[in-house]
């Protein structure tokens, strides 16, 4: 982990461009590099045989003498290499002797396409730009630290922009008095961030996607864009403005919400998968958790600016350490850029990544429907339909407790604008316990299945997946029956406060529990698939806050909470209807896996 790390970020990839290679290079840009044979055409070969063996007659004799290779002239377990004639001036590299060349080009001198489809049996498609072994430009071939250190960058990422929805709600109070607006259209701005997360995967993800952007093009772009957008928000003369503003800082904050959990299996086995991406929705979830904390004190010394301003200050530091120090991590696009870098280098076009030969048989209108239709299309699966909507329900009753805590304990327990966030800080202690759980569970429980399985020639079936998300069902109306029946003047405020953190093991259990369900049982579609659960989610989510206050004020704490408790219990029946026969529907639908 050093320069290559500065080198693959964003800025680094700018400076390497700008400087043709000569600033942060490559290992093929580097003075020295041979490239190897079965990248140059047969007729680039008979150039340089040419080349090399024309010339002066004592610089022939001197050359035939030389039987020792040369270092430069580095061999593979199939072929040796040689570099392009043509660069050997300005690289330095020693110009072979004519029988270094010769042995070099394989028993038999290589002068037509068909010479060349034998050049190796370990080689069927010598043109083919794919991973060599123990490729260091593999992100699943990083050293422990880099990896570590770029799934920290992606957490960073991704806490930066979540913390911003929450973190909101610490300026309301100020809005209503500076604008002199309800509550109702003072928190419309939490809605519009959650709705504009949700979609903008929609639209911004298949980007992503795309070899020829890859992860990073995207993600520094929308972070940049969701820095600048901060900044009329603070300066707002009236609340038109504010809405408008959270509404794009939402949606160009999407990507690090939807595509994190990608970043992490880019760079991790998918036998890691469960732990990685659990630690980075982990970090998704400490965002909103912290944001009442530290905007809380904020909007109370200063004003209701000074959240927003925190945000600016959170994610400009972000944007900043990222595009320094951020490598690119989806494979295709690294192929792509090492593809592009060969063929400038050995002049033939015919080095291809495997995507570039697919993306011909791709068309416009096929991109468009499986980024747009498609996941619309999926969501009406039944499987899928309940995915979306629980999910969305524990979502929305998660985004309540930013309505609930100041009726509780700003309203019950007389704690001030800024102590009224630090309850939130239950969450981060009870998530620490569940993470703990969850790897122990994954490690003694499902593992040792899976090993089984694969010992007997059996496979296992996806909704094993299912089980944690069942058993931690129970969590969700325990949390809000406990929170709304002991908020009490009678009752220590730390008896709601736990009742509050017992919620996150149901929130973060079923959505790691259903999001790996359905990723597995629908393979060939996952993209699409948590497209349309991030849009179905974060639409549900957005709503709730908008009628929270109302909800347990006309209601009741304890009587509104035993009304989302019933809801929960009915879901949970629902969801182990769906665990014992979803295998059913799996084998009706045409897009989920039968097995």
């Amino acid at each position: 982990m050093g320069l290559d790390l500065i080198r693959d970020s964003t800025i680094g990839q700018i400076v390497n461009y700008v400087s043709s290679g000569r600033l942060l290079p490559y290992p093929d840009q580097r003075p020295g590099y041979v490239v190897p044979a079965r990248f140059l055409t047969a007729s680039k070969i008979k150039e340089d045989t040419a080349t090399l063996c024309d010339g002066d007659s004592e610089k022939k004799k001197r050359a035939s003498h030389t039987a020792t290779p040369r270092p430069e002239l580095e061999r593979t377990s199939t072929a040796a290499t040689l570099s392009g004639v043509e660069k050997l001036p300005e690289s330095g590299v020693t110009t072979p002797s004519p029988a270094d060349l010769e042995r070099a080009l394989t028993p038999a001198t290589l002068t037509t396409p068909g010479d060349l489809e034998k050049y190796s049996d370990d080689i069927p498609d010598p043109y083919l730009i794919d991973w060599e072994e123990n490729d260091p430009d593999n992100p699943q071939n990083w050293s422990f630290r880099k990896r570590a250190f770029v799934a920290f960058e992606i957490s960073l990422l991704t806490f930066s922009v979540y913390i911003g929805s929450a973190i909101y709600t610490s300026s309301i109070p100020g809005l209503m008095q500076e604008f002199h607006v309800s509550l109702t259209m003072a928190t419309l701005g939490l809605t519009l961030y959650v709705l504009a997360y949700g979609i903008g995967p929609m639209f911004l993800t298949p980007l992503q996607e795309l070899p020829l952007l890859g992860r990073n093009p995207v993600y520094m772009a929308t972070l940049f864009l969701f820095v600048i957008f901060q900044i009329p928000m603070i300066t707002a003369k009236n609340i038109n403005t504010v809405l408008a503003m959270r509404f794009f800082t939402g949606l160009f904050g999407s990507p690090a919400l939807a595509t994190g959990g990608a970043s992490m299996a880019d760079i991790y086995p998918s036998s890691q998968h469960p732990y990685v991406i659990g630690i980075w929705a982990l970090g998704a979830v400490a965002g909103p958790i912290t944001g009442p904390v530290i905007g809380g004190f904020a909007a109370q010394a200063e004003s209701w600016r000074w959240p927003i301003l925190e945000l600016l200050w959170i994610s400009a530091f972000s944007l900043i350490f990222l595009c320094l120090l951020l490598p690119e991590t989806h494979g295709p696009t690294i192929l792509l850029r090492r593809a592009k870098r060969l063929r400038a280098l050995t002049g033939n076009f015919e080095l291809q990544t495997a995507t570039e030969r697919a993306a011909g048989t791709a068309t416009v209108g096929k991109v468009v429907y499986d980024a747009l239709v498609l996941p619309l299309v999926l969501s009406i699966e039944p499987v899928l339909l309940f995915a979306n909507v629980y999910l969305g329900f524990v979502y929305a009753v998660f985004y309540l407790w930013f309505e609930a805590f100041p009726l509780v304990f700003g309203g019950i327990y007389h704690f001030n604008e800024g102590l009224s966030g630090l309850p939130f800080l239950g969450f981060l202690v009870s998530g620490t316990l569940t993470y703990t759980a969850y790897c122990l569970y994954q490690m003694y429980h499902i593992a040792p299945r899976y090993a089984r399985a694969a010992a007997a020639g059996k496979d296992v079936p996806p909704e094993i997946k299912l089980e944690i998300g069942l058993m931690a069902s129970i969590f969700i109306p325990t949390s809000v029956l406990i929170f709304g029946f002991a908020s009490k003047a009678t009752i220590h405020w730390i008896v709601p406060v736990i009742g509050a953190a017992i919620y996150l093991p149901g929130i973060y259990l079923i959505f790691q529990s259903i999001i790996m369900y359905v990723t597995t049982a629908y393979p060939d579609h996952g993209a699409p698939v948590l497209a349309a659960n991030d849009l179905f989610r974060s639409s549900i989510a957005s709503v709730f806050p908008l009628f929270g206050r109302a909800f347990f004020s006309n209601l009741g704490l304890g009587p509104g909470s035993a009304v989302l408790a019933g809801i929960s219990f009915f879901l949970t029946a629902v969801y182990w209807l769906l665990f014992r026969y979803a295998h059913i529907l799996r084998k009706r639908s045409k897009y989920a896996i039968s097995g």
